[in-house]
């Protein structure tokens, strides 16, 4: 299963950008407003938790500077991954798009499809918000 955010013009650069979504810790603001929990683990891993969802843990598993952060599941029984690209439109802004990936089998796909379009699509949209 792929999903993509809309694209989401932001007014900083890709390093800047870049910079934030690095930090793990940046991840709690840009998380909605029903989220039940929020842990930071260690510097590359996070825990998180929405309202009636199991928690998820996420690790950092790869960075491009500036343009491309991964971050995957870190243990549990599914295996996902979250991208980050950032491109740059000019000198002082950029372009964000997040992408989900994940391996499911049909019915757990249709289950979560939905609520894992809203979520990343709040995480793009509250990039410019936050940073």
């Amino acid at each position: 299963m792929n999903l993509e955010s809309p694209k989401v013009k932001v007014e900083k650069s890709p390093e800047d950008i870049f910079n934030f979504l690095e930090n793990i810790k940046n991840f709690e603001s840009l998380m909605p407003e029903n989220i039940s929990k929020f842990e930071v683990l260690s510097d590359d891993t996070f825990l998180f938790a929405l309202s009636g969802m199991p928690e998820i843990t996420l690790k950092k598993k790869e960075v491009t500077p500036p343009n491309k952060i991964v971050l995957g599941a870190a243990g549990g029984k599914i295996d996902f991954s979250l991208v980050g690209n950032i491109n740059k439109i000019d000198d002082t802004s950029s372009e964000v798009q997040l992408e989900f990936s994940g391996d499911f089998n049909p019915m757990m796909a249709m289950m979560i499809k939905g609520p894992i379009k809203k979520f990343i699509e709040t995480l793009a949209t509250s990039i410019p918000k936050s940073i």
